[in-house]
């Protein structure tokens, strides 16, 4: 990743423009083409630098169901964790961090059988128990990266 790839990731942390064409307003403040653009948000999510690019929306508002979940991985077993709940589209953040439980990750699902579901075929398959902490109460900040 060089610095134009950081100016870039740091404007698409901070908010992607919302315009008909939102890769040419961040080319336009970068000083490159929004082909060069594309191809260069392209590159860094083969390379798994980026995850996704969305909206962030309240769950609660559509109606689904959202939970903070989280399992403790031996540390030789992280990347078999990490594969295992990337692979489902309903998780929206994954991360390690010290102490138990080491993994946590958040999922949107469309029902709260839907989320059960996700939580229960995640722990049969790392042979563990997963924590579901659904919220009882929603705090939004906004995240920006300054990369």
């Amino acid at each position: 990743m060089d610095s134009l790839d950081r100016k870039i990731l740091t404007l698409l942390t901070d908010a992607l423009p919302l315009k008909e064409r939102p890769f040419l307003a961040v080319a336009e403040q970068v000083g490159i083409s929004e082909g060069e653009v594309i191809g260069r948000v392209k590159r860094l999510k083969e390379q798994g630098l980026v995850r996704r690019i969305g909206a962030v929306i309240n769950p609660r508002a559509l109606g689904w169901h959202s939970t903070l979940c989280g399992v403790q991985v031996p540390r030789e077993r992280i990347d078999e964790y990490a594969s295992l709940v990337n692979a489902y589209p309903e998780v929206t953040h994954n991360y390690v961090r010290t102490g138990e439980p080491n993994c946590w990750f958040t999922l949107i699902a469309p029902d709260e059988n839907r989320a059960r579901e996700i939580i229960r075929e995640i722990g049969e398959k790392l042979g563990t128990a997963v924590l579901d902490l659904p919220a009882s109460r929603t705090f939004k900040i906004k995240v920006s990266f300054d990369l």
